[in-house]
């Protein structure tokens, strides 16, 4: 390897021995940085920084060409690098710079002829127009000395090292067919990105349909505890049966009250008839007769259910007897909805850096429990999970109308749903559902009216979901399963019944926003605030229906607000078709159900993300 030269009457560069100073655990040197020129470069506690030596020399350079050196970026934590990578013996570039005088000319030819030791710190920055947008940065600094920007290497990597959440061992599934077929493309693009952070990851590409379910269903827990995280590259489809094939085989909870046992408790109470259109129907005692989870899952987590009643676990292999794994998700998919909704950004960079950072926030899961397939099936429940919504009616019938135009890639969700529109079919079935109880125990205004036809919040007044939420972070724990107590139930619940014809019914879990809906289904909806929200949209006219549509697909829409509306935010409901016809959308799958019963499970999936920052 070519010695670097030895210039010692050029001041501009820093000498050999790095002129390194420590005070009070802090580390400084001088280094050259690329596109910028000679810096004093810091380490303290939480990250780097540095100052341009010379003001001089930082008019009008570009720093990773992004403006001028006022608004460059001067300094970057521990927390958002993601690798720091030696580049050894190479060429340095000064600062692209106006026109100086003949000094400052001759300076800068001299800086460019130059080469130094390298070695680039690799983070990001976010996008000054949308500020969830990450976008990949690197900052190469220089020296003179081998033996400093070693020195250096090892004290950048310590201080990685003890990012304890970040993960070292993925399983990554891909599917190569998600959205426009870019699936691979997606995975080939972000897995440099893990490469160079040095995250081992396990890939299987998917052949076929349910592929990644059934790898998940057989896959044991002794190999399952050897990753870190649980990684979907595809839409939100494909994460939900990823979900599934992880919760199925081992999460054992109580389920929701099936139809019949919501109705026919009400009945034996004495009510000779349910009153209709979501009056307040039962108060009944909810541990004996239909236990729902409590607010938070963690404390259920630790038990099964044996011959009806909660039994705590012993078997150390358990996979719930410990760290549950974090799942991640980069977007490839159609509608991206989840992924939206937990960083911001579809984009995914952003969501590849949010995995490698070791982000971590939980979601509420819906535990959907299918009871009859038909009205003539024999009652057999059949349990599902959904992470972000499911829709009956308008949304059940594009969702089973666009399996036939797949060729057509996202776009046939456009089309479908234009054909579905005109038809403009209406459902008769009827809706149960726990009542919500406020701070002060009321119920809720929302679901206590009769017709309800226009929320009581304006929309200055919703706390939205952010990145350190605080509804979010109210009541969960920090995700260890550490509760040994047998499970408590409320004492309590109301029950509350609405009937007749819907064009739609929708259940979700977040706001949902997407491309076709940017503030979402609901937009004050929380990640994990432990709540369902449940949409009714009640048989109206096709202009009324148009008009609801056209809110909810505009910025600032007020979709809920028409009178042919009920919005109830609830802990669970159940659900009987009196037709027919009765096909659901989960999550973006088919799933037929005549009678369901829907849950919420607070805070069930550790998922790397931050939450939207904006």
């Amino acid at each position: 390897m070519e010695e670097a030269p030895d210039d010692d009457d050029d001041s501009s560069f820093p000498d050999s021995g790095g002129n390194v100073d420590r005070d009070g655990g802090l580390l400084s040197g001088c280094f050259f940085l690329d596109h910028v020129g000679e810096v004093l470069l810091s380490r303290n506690h939480d990250g780097l920084s540095w100052r341009c030596l010379d003001a001089s020399d930082c008019e009008g350079t570009t720093c990773l060409g992004i403006g001028n050196s006022q608004d460059c970026k001067t300094e970057i934590k521990f927390s958002d690098i993601y690798a720091v990578e030696f580049l050894n013996y190479g060429l340095l570039h000064s600062p692209k710079s106006g026109l100086r005088h003949a000094k400052d000319c001759f300076r800068e030819r001299l800086l460019i002829s130059q080469e130094m030791y390298r070695f680039t710190v690799h983070g990001f920055q976010s996008s000054a127009k949308e500020p969830c947008l990450w976008k990949l940065a690197e900052f190469t600094f220089g020296h003179m000395d081998l033996q400093t920007c070693q020195s250096w290497m090892d004290q950048l990597n310590y201080s990685l090292i003890k990012e304890v959440d970040r993960p070292r061992n993925l399983l990554v599934f891909v599917h190569p067919k998600s959205g426009k077929g870019n699936g691979s493309r997606v995975w080939e693009t972000v897995s440099k990105i893990f490469i160079r952070a040095k995250v081992n990851t396990k890939v299987i590409v998917t052949e076929r349909a349910g592929h990644a379910f059934d790898v998940m269903t057989s896959i044991q827990n002794k190999e399952l505890h050897s990753y870190d995280g649980i990684i979907a590259v595809g839409g939100d489809g494909f994460f939900n049966e990823i979900l599934n094939g992880y919760l199925l085989p081992r999460l054992k909870v109580p389920l929701p009250p099936s139809p019949s046992e919501v109705f026919n408790s009400v009945r034996s109470s004495g009510s000779s008839s349910v009153p209709e259109q979501g009056d307040a129907v039962h108060e009944a005692d909810q541990k004996e007769q239909y236990p729902l989870l409590p607010d938070s899952v963690q404390e259920v987590i630790n038990f099964r259910t044996v011959n009806g009643s909660c039994e705590e676990i012993e078997d150390p292999d358990h996979p719930f007897s410990g760290e549950r794994p974090r799942f991640g998700l980069i977007p490839a998919g159609s509608t991206d909805a989840i992924v939206i909704c937990t960083t911001g950004a579809r984009d995914p960079v952003t969501s590849a850096l949010h995995i490698i950072l070791g982000r971590k926030i939980f979601l509420d899961a819906m535990q959907v429990v299918r009871w009859k397939t038909a009205s003539t099936s024999t009652i057999e429940p059949f349990i599902r999970y959904a992470a972000s919504f499911a829709g009956y009616g308008f949304y059940g019938d594009v969702i089973s109308e666009s399996e036939k135009y797949r060729w057509m890639g996202p776009k046939r969700y456009d089309y479908v749903g234009t054909k579905i529109f005109l038809k403009h079919r209406s459902y008769e079935a009827e809706v149960m559902f726990e009542e919500a109880e406020s701070e002060n125990g009321k119920a809720s205004p929302q679901t206590r009216s009769k017709t309800w036809p226009f929320r009581n919040t304006t929309r200055s007044e919703k706390i939205l979901c952010r990145a350190k939420c605080s509804i979010c972070n109210s009541k969960a724990d920090d995700g260890n399963i550490t509760r040994t107590t047998p499970i408590s139930y409320p004492e309590k619940t109301r029950w509350c019944r609405t009937k007749g014809r819907f064009l739609s019914i929708g259940a979700a879990v977040m706001s949902n926003r997407n491309e076709r809906a940017p503030d979402g289904l609901v937009v004050d909806a929380h990640l994990s605030d432990g709540f369902l929200h449940l949409i009714l949209i009640k048989d109206c006219s096709r202009p009324k229906y148009l008009w609801h549509l056209t809110e909810l697909a505009k910025r600032g829409g007020e979709p809920l607000n028409f009178e042919f509306v009920e919005y109830h935010k609830t802990r669970a409901f159940t659900f009987t078709s009196l037709g027919e016809e009765s096909v659901w959308n989960l999550d973006g799958e088919i799933f037929k159900a005549h009678h369901l019963s829907a849950q919420v499970l607070r805070g069930l999936i550790p998922l790397f993300a931050s939450g939207p920052e904006i």
